[in-house]
């Protein structure tokens, strides 16, 4: 919506890029509010399509696996993430370009910055649109979630595994990015995001009881997935593949959540009695009594 609000305003003589992009913050045209909207921005046809088709394509995935709570809170978290090192890195490139001025620094480019109105006006230039840092935070997720499924890669004949995915992206931005070509893309954005994207995945990894339902589902995700590609192909797909596929990691991740519903579940009984479970709850206890 904002995407097709940005070309009718446009005739209208409004550039919502110039009022939601991110600005450079040395820029008179910048605003805090800008790390929030920069990123429902978008530059072009072909720039809204791969983001939105990633999006769509890996992030449906990551949504069933942590829900949509956390995995909104995931997206922002790192689109903003992204537009922070997008502005340190800017940052860094003006300081590149007026070091060979007498007195400028490192700490004294801001007064600089405004005292010089034409470079005032230059810095409004300077805008970041896009969600390419919370897109490619998406593609991290799902690399470091689910390493060993094999996706298909245009041009490449042959599937590989998620994890290489990501490392060739991460290679591919990081080399784009301390080129010397300018490509007119935020390739530090991207890889603010993804490093964003790391540090949070690995925030949660030290608290397990919150991931353990969420990779145990995105596991099954997969296995039904599976199991209808199976079915299509005239194969079957019963116990024993499943056991095959299910890792230690995922058994013992399955096994523990059960057990802290179970708790949750007579930790409930204990303080409102039998009578206050849900039928869910009962027919969980039950069914998991008769396992035992």
């Amino acid at each position: 919506m904002a995407f097709l609000a940005y070309y009718v305003l446009l005739f209208r003589g409004i550039n919502l890029n110039d009022i939601f992009g991110l600005h450079f913050f040395l820029a008179s045209h910048f605003h805090i509010y800008q790390l929030f909207t920069y990123m429902f921005m978008h530059g072009g046809w072909d720039h809204i399509f791969f983001n939105m088709f990633a999006l769509w394509m890996f992030g449906c995935v990551m949504e069933r696996v942590w829900g949509p709570k956390k995995f909104l809170f995931y997206y922002i978290f790192c689109g903003v993430g992204a537009g922070v090192i997008q502005e340190i890195a800017q940052y860094v490139e003006l300081y590149s370009i007026l070091s060979g001025q007498s007195g400028v620094g490192f700490t004294t480019l801001i007064s600089s910055a405004w005292s010089d109105a034409a470079l005032a006006d230059s810095l409004n230039a300077w805008t970041t649109v896009g969600a390419s840092g919370a897109i490619y935070a998406i593609l991290l997720a799902f690399g470091m979630t689910f390493p060993n499924e094999r996706i298909f890669i245009f041009p490449l004949p042959i599937p590989i595994k998620a994890m290489w995915f990501v490392m060739v992206y991460v290679a591919i931005e990081l080399f784009s990015a301390l080129g010397t070509s300018s490509d007119n893309v935020a390739h530090f954005a991207h890889l603010g995001g993804m490093l964003f994207g790391f540090l949070l995945i690995r925030y949660w990894q030290k608290h397990p009881e919150s991931e353990l339902y969420g990779r145990s589902h995105g596991r099954q995700f997969f296995d039904r997935w599976r199991a209808n590609w199976e079915n299509r192909k005239g194969k079957s797909y019963g116990a024993e593949d499943d056991v095959r596929h299910k890792t230690d990691w995922d058994y013992n991740a399955d096994k523990k959540a059960q057990e802290e519903k179970i708790d949750k579940i007579l930790d409930k009984i204990r303080k409102n009695g039998y009578g206050s479970l849900t039928e869910e709850e009962k027919r969980f206890l039950f069914e998991s009594s008769n396992k035992k």
